[in-house]
């Protein structure tokens, strides 16, 4: 089995890059389910129904989020019946925060979560909380996207998790890791998958605005930046237990 796992879509930038890459990407590398985190898909703030349908259309298997899970509030219309994974551990949220799929006859399990460490939010234990649902589960596939802000909180989830999931992708800092590996007792992780959008964005957002901020102080609304594009992704082959990264940038879509 090959999943590809594009990494968190900012804005229209990163909606066009998906909708210009993601068939080249498709029969390039012929995965059987492609995974999408779309948490700032909709100008940096959650995603909208428009843009699912757009996804859908293009081939996207299942949609993962993040902390901007809820910043569109469009959201709360459709995602009880859609192909959205929230993170499992909001507490009482609308949604769900793990899907369980089946494929050719296996049962794979999708996980979302969110780090604790950094992040403003009432958050359950990604750690212990991710075991449990695996252990009531007992997928024959299991894939977790960690979207955290700590590289040493996705790295202890790694080694925590080692061994009981077989691919663990990291999001959220928008800036891509190269320790895509095969960890010591079988996992296939990643700290950080990188963003799809702009390129020469502060990750993501309009340069000045940011340097302003550190420079000044002004809390200046973010808007998503112009310019050059990029696409981050890996793929994973369970076969031949495999996790490659995919970089791909484009001056214009």
């Amino acid at each position: 089995m090959k999943i590809l796992f594009i990494g968190d879509l900012y804005g229209d930038p990163g909606v066009d890059m998906i909708e210009k890459y993601l068939p080249e990407l498709k029969q390039t590398y012929k995965p059987n389910l492609v995974i999408v985190n779309a948490e700032n898909a909709a100008q940096g703030r959650g995603i909208n129904k428009a843009i699912y349908k757009k996804l859908m259309s293009l081939g996207v298997s299942m949609i993962t989020m993040g902390n901007w899970t809820w910043g569109n509030k469009e959201l709360f219309e459709f995602i009880d019946d859609a192909n959205i994974i929230r993170p499992f551990n909001y507490r009482e949220a609308p949604g769900d925060g793990y899907k369980m799929i089946n494929y050719n006859h296996q049962r794979i399990c999708i996980i979302n979560a969110l780090g604790r460490t950094f992040m403003n939010a009432n958050l359950e234990d990604p750690f212990t909380g991710i075991k449990a649902i695996i252990e009531k589960e007992k997928p024959d596939v299991s894939f977790v996207d960690f979207h955290a802000e700590a590289t040493s909180e996705k790295v202890a989830l790694g080694h925590y998790l080692d061994g009981l999931v077989d691919v663990i992708v990291g999001t959220h800092t928008h800036v891509p890791t190269a320790d895509n590996r095969k960890l010591p007792k079988g996992t296939l992780y990643i700290t950080d998958v990188g963003m799809t959008g702009p390129l020469d964005g502060i990750i993501g957002v309009d340069q000045t605005i940011v340097i302003n901020r550190f420079l000044n102080g002004f809390s200046t609304p973010n808007r998503v930046a112009d310019g050059p594009k990029q696409l981050n992704a890996v793929l994973i082959d369970l076969q031949k237990q495999t996790i490659d990264r995919i970089h791909i940038e484009s001056e214009t879509v």
